[in-house]
């Protein structure tokens, strides 16, 4: 998805309303898939950190990341989006599942 934006031009202002009340209405369907999409990703916390757990390996891994944020940075130079943002919004969904992970060893010990 390249972001080629075509620049509208209105002939009145029922149009320009009218595609402003679609964007925006666009964007809150975009939102709610965002976050069900995140809810998901989180999800496999769970057997993230139980097999990490099995296998003795930390919760943090480098190298997954480091490949993760490779991946990002090429699809948003790919598609022309900000990648700092990208990275941070990456970094946001990566602390996300860490903390989920330590709260499932923690249960996990904890009982």
């Amino acid at each position: 998805m390249n972001n080629k934006y075509e620049i509208k031009s209105f002939n009145n202002e029922k149009e320009a309303k009218d595609l402003l009340k679609e964007s925006r209405n666009r964007i809150d369907e975009i939102d709610n898939d965002l976050f069900n999409l995140i809810c998901q990703r989180t999800s496999f916390a769970v057997d993230i950190a139980l097999a990490k757990e099995y296998l003795g390996m930390p919760i943090y891994d480098k190298g997954r990341e480091d490949a993760i944020h490779a991946k990002i940075k090429r699809l948003s130079d790919e598609n022309g989006i900000d990648r700092d943002i990208i990275d941070q919004i990456v970094n946001m969904l990566t602390i996300l599942s860490k903390n989920e992970q330590k709260e499932i060893l923690r249960r996990n010990v904890d009982g």
